[in-house]
């Protein structure tokens, strides 16, 4: 373990986290646990603060290559705490409003980290579960789980960007069919939609999912979170593609990392990237 990493480790263990545990497994890998098996790791406010604090905690640290997200137990994720839901039936809108989108705000900002972010569903991933899967850049599922958005089954309408980030991962028919029928996908229905992109066997899951991250964090990290911001944030035409990538590709020729990358070609090794 390298020295940022040591120091790195130091700081998570100042961290107080409730129904959320923060683990460095290698070197620039972060792994968040939503923790609360009781409940299927419903999304409580106690677990609510401790993700933002979290989230803050590893955007501030540059060790930190890739994060992974899953869950403690039999599941990924069910949701917004339904009694949370219910809890202030006397609520006008617009203060029920001013309650949702600092909630949806909150599991949100693991769109912001500059890593790359991987969703490793090991069980039920249910309405804004599967919503923060969505928010990840990559999803890898446990043969067994199931998905879905069932927000209408309960009365109420879609949320945490949902109607966002499901067309724009399966795109618009199978969203249809998805909030309107409010269905649950098994892992291979949700692979062949492209809602995961790889269905890996629920014995030996998570070491699975941990290794790929492994992987992605011993790439050079420039080039990764440039690529990163470029799928995140898309291309309004080709032009507009080939201008980003004119600037951004520069960007990385001129680092230590490609002579390094290059070097390591050469010499048929691991290249050991350092960020510069």
């Amino acid at each position: 373990m390298s020295e940022s990493d040591r120091n790195s480790s130091s700081r998570s263990h100042k961290l107080v986290l409730t129904h959320l545990r923060l683990e460095r497994p290698s070197p620039g890998v972060a792994l968040l646990v939503l923790h609360q098996p009781e409940t299927r790791n419903a999304m409580s406010e106690e677990m609510t603060r401790s993700w933002v604090a979290a989230i803050d905690h590893l955007a501030a640290d540059p060790s930190v290559r890739v994060v992974v997200v899953t869950g403690e137990g039999d599941g990924f994720s069910s949701g917004g705490n339904l009694s949370w839901l219910v809890s202030e039936p006397d609520a006008t809108v617009d203060q029920l409003r001013s309650r949702m989108l600092p909630f949806y705000r909150a599991w949100l900002s693991i769109r912001r980290l500059e890593v790359p972010t991987i969703a490793a569903i090991n069980g039920p991933a249910i309405g804004a579960g599967l919503c923060l899967a969505l928010a990840c850049d990559i999803r890898y599922a446990a043969r067994g789980a199931r998905m879905g958005v069932p927000f209408t089954k309960l009365g109420i309408h879609p949320g945490m960007a949902g109607t966002y980030l499901l067309p724009d991962v399966v795109g618009a028919a199978a969203a249809r069919d998805l909030f309107l029928t409010g269905r649950l996908l098994d892992a291979d229905e949700a692979l062949g939609l492209g809602l995961v992109s790889r269905v890996i066997e629920a014995d030996g899951f998570r070491a699975e999912v941990l290794a790929v991250a492994a992987q992605v964090a011993g790439a050079a990290p420039i080039a990764t979170r440039l690529t990163k911001t470029a799928l995140q944030r898309g291309h309004a035409s080709v032009e507009a593609c080939l201008d980003w990538e004119a600037l951004a590709q520069p960007v990385t020729l001129a680092t230590a990392d490609l002579l390094e990358g290059v070097r390591a070609a050469q010499e048929r090794r691991t290249p050991q990237f350092e960020g510069r």
